[in-house]
């Protein structure tokens, strides 16, 4: 009976594909294989060296970095993070993440963390959107890699607008003072992966990390779901 009335609801209200629009198949989550195999994946992971590390070379100490996504306007990642930050959709970035600890985990990257961090909303837009994307793709990447989310630590106290048009400084100075670290002592001597939704000039990321090597002794990873060329 269950999969009857699934059917059915299935038929008045079709599981839509957030990368195509196209329905979806029983087995298929938010985005149908079709889009899955085609997702331009960085595999940024797999190099020593790559554009997002190097967004933070005498900036900001960072063990390692990488992004899932690359991002391109008018591409299926931007297509997939418009559904995910203003169609309700939370669930895309969790299933993003756990996608990217699949490929993660084939060669042991970022699987040496004490916790993973997300990348704080204020509460006006938290409030606003209902949720933190960053925070669900932190929440796939922990089930995949097993490693804990913790939401207390890091969080933001001033609400910033657009950035859109500023520069990467004026970015960062606008950014820095953003963020604060409550009980500083849950991340000290820890290994700290920050997640971040996407990266573009790495501002709003350098600003966290800054504050959470300022406040307390710890090593700091960055992984965004996607990264703006």
């Amino acid at each position: 009976m269950k999969n009857f009335l699934l059917d059915i609801a299935s038929l008045v209200y079709p599981r839509i594909c957030n990368g195509c629009n196209d329905t979806l198949f029983k087995h298929e989550q938010f985005i149908c294989n079709k889009c899955y195999v085609s997702l331009p994946k960085t595999n940024y992971h797999l190099q020593k060296e790559n554009p997002v590390q190097k967004i933070f070379y005498g900036r900001a100490d960072v063990q390692v970095a990488g992004s899932f996504l690359l991002f391109q306007k008018k591409g299926i990642t931007q297509k997939i993070l418009h559904a995910l930050k203003y169609k309700n959709k939370p669930q895309v970035a969790k299933i993003l993440g756990k996608w990217y600890a699949q490929d993660l985990k084939q060669n042991n990257t970022f699987t040496n963390y004490d916790y993973i961090i997300p990348v704080p909303l204020h509460k006006k837009r938290l409030q606003k959107r209902g949720y933190n994307q960053s925070e669900y793709f932190a929440k796939g990447l922990s089930e995949g890699l097993n490693i804990p989310v913790i939401t207390d630590v890091l969080i933001k106290t001033k609400f910033t607008e657009t950035q859109t048009y500023k520069t990467r400084e004026e970015r960062v100075e606008n950014t820095l003072t953003s963020f604060h670290v409550q009980n500083p002592e849950k991340i000290n001597n820890k290994n700290i992966l920050l997640v971040d939704d996407v990266i573009t000039t790495g501002a709003t990321t350098e600003a966290c990390i800054l504050q959470l090597q300022k406040s307390a002794k710890t090593t700091v990873g960055v992984a965004s779901i996607a990264y703006t060329l």
